[in-house]
């Protein structure tokens, strides 16, 4: 059976067949009447599949009409066909379930939409397996799923979810449709129906899905506009030119639809692209204001866009900007970049007081530290020159938890024996650092006993500790303290407190 893509299908398939597994076991009315909550689940369901399917059945339309080629109507009409398979096969379904309904004396005393011999495993026998009326749904199963695979040339990469399953290895049917329908009270076809009837619109979903790709339909969507520019530098120096290619994100090179103005003055467009330059002159911001306008090639209507940018004119400066945060910290690489505007890479010279400084690429740098404190770092080049000063810190203290997501509190005690020991997470923290634990002191109170103490040494537990970990029960208590780590560029391990759990 093929796996669905959908999160939505693939929880009601899982529903499905847990609710069939049931049927092994001695099942109440309730069960049974939870046979019927599915169904409803799955005709949910396919209404919302039908919403989507329209809703792309109407851009495709849109597109071939918009981009009017026989090739794009060629992909329209598959993708109507794949919707008008789908229905038809559901009408089938649908008269089998009508069949079905009456044939297990129509609408119970209290539900109208339950029949009332919902529990009937010899009707179900008889029509589906002795009357031949399984094999024929194996047969419109078999022929449908074909029609959809031939509308899209039998594209191995197109998945159809309507297809009859292989009998499991295993199972004492001998074919689908006993293994489908032998024996199986009637409220477990229902839903069973109603998941053919998922599977042919998916089936549709998914044919109309290729055809929208085959023609660029998902492609072209003329529904949110920004301006945006990319420009070599947003800060140049006086005497210098100011240079930037402005373009319209979304821009589709298939049609010619767009043009483009800086303050008021039409820009020529190749591929989308208008190239923009101005000559830089006096300090300070200068503005400039990028009108867009766009003809949506599916309606014919013509929006404009606008939005000002502005870059700086400024002097010969250095900077220095830390990659992750502003502090540097002990023990791991703390990347930086440093550059100075108007100065090329190579004439820029770097130094450190109190770290380390090492090259990692064209005016990167990686800093290590050792010491709690203050460091220094110096850029000079192109007659400029200036320092910086940072803090140094350790890095900050983990939070001790189990399980990854427990920090006390109440645990049942088939999840608490399932832990394997304590694990120090570092949070909100943005370098790449593993702490370890060194050891902490364990303490287990069953209910109405006296405490036992034990040490343990690392995360994980010792032989004394695990063993008292599984005698967890209702009532227990557990206690994890002086938890002690030790984390990169440590000397010595850290207390990072403790953890508390009541067992439920």
């Amino acid at each position: 059976m093929s796996i669905p893509k959908e999160p939505r299908q693939l929880m009601i398939n899982l529903m499905y067949l847990v609710l069939t597994a049931l049927l092994a076991l001695n099942v109440s009315a309730e069960v049974m009447n939870a046979f019927f909550s599915l169904d409803k689940g799955l005709a949910s369901s396919r209404g919302i599949v039908d919403k989507g399917n329209e809703a792309l059945l109407n851009s495709i339309t849109s597109t071939a009409e918009a981009y009017n080629t026989p090739v794009n109507q060629e992909y329209k009409q598959k993708a109507e066909e794949a919707n008008r398979l789908a229905q038809e096969f559901q009408a089938y379904v649908e008269g089998i379930r009508t069949k079905l309904f009456e044939a297990a004396k129509g609408p119970s005393k209290y539900d109208p939409t339950i029949p009332k011999d919902m529990k009937n495993k010899d009707l179900t026998t008889r029509m589906f397996v002795k009357e031949k009326l399984g094999d024929e749904i194996e047969a419109k199963i078999n022929e449908y799923r074909k029609k959809f695979l031939e509308l899209t040339g039998n594209d191995a990469n197109v998945k159809i979810p309507l297809e009859v399953e292989p009998v499991p290895q295993g199972s004492k049917s001998k074919t689908w449709v006993e293994y489908k329908f032998k024996q199986m009270p009637v409220a477990a076809l229902f839903p069973m129906m109603g998941k053919l009837q998922s599977d042919a619109k998916s089936s549709a979903t998914a044919v109309m899905n290729w055809a929208a790709e085959k023609m660029n339909a998902t492609d072209i969507k003329f529904d949110a506009f920004q301006p945006a520019f990319s420009a070599e530098k947003s800060y140049v120096i006086a005497g210098e030119k100011f240079s930037a290619d402005i373009f319209l994100s979304a821009f589709s090179t298939t049609a010619d639809n767009v043009s483009i103005s800086v303050n008021g003055s039409g820009l020529p467009i190749k591929d989308g692209i208008a190239h923009f330059e101005q000559t830089a002159s006096g300090l300070g911001e200068k503005p400039f204001k990028v009108s867009i306008n766009v003809k949506n090639p599916l309606t014919g209507e013509v929006k404009n866009y606008s939005k000002d940018f502005k870059y700086e004119v400024g002097q010969r400066a250095v900077a220095i900007s830390l990659d992750k945060m502003n502090v540097f910290y002990i023990g791991v690489d703390n990347p930086i970049s440093v550059s100075a505007a108007g100065v090329a890479t190579k004439d820029i010279n770097v130094s450190a007081s109190g770290v380390t400084l090492n090259p990692n690429g064209a005016g990167k740098y990686i800093v290590r530290a050792t010491t709690p404190g203050e460091a220094s770092i110096t850029v000079s080049g192109g007659g400029a020159s200036q320092k910086f000063t940072y803090r140094v810190k350790r890095i900050p203290d983990p939070v001790p938890t189990l399980g990854m997501k427990h920090r006390g509190g109440q645990m049942g005690n088939g999840e608490f024996k399932a832990q394997g020991g304590i694990i120090p997470v570092l949070e909100n923290f943005d370098f790449e650092a593993k702490c370890d634990v060194v050891g902490f002191e364990f303490t287990y109170l069953a209910k109405r006993q006296d405490p036992i103490t034990e040490q343990n040494s690392g995360a994980r537990w010792s032989g004394a500790v695990g063993g008292m970990i599984q005698k967890a029960k209702p009532g227990d208590a557990y206690f994890f303290d002086q938890i002690k780590v030790r984390c990169p560029g440590d000397a010595a391990a850290r207390n990072i407190g403790g953890l508390a759990f009541k067992i439920k």
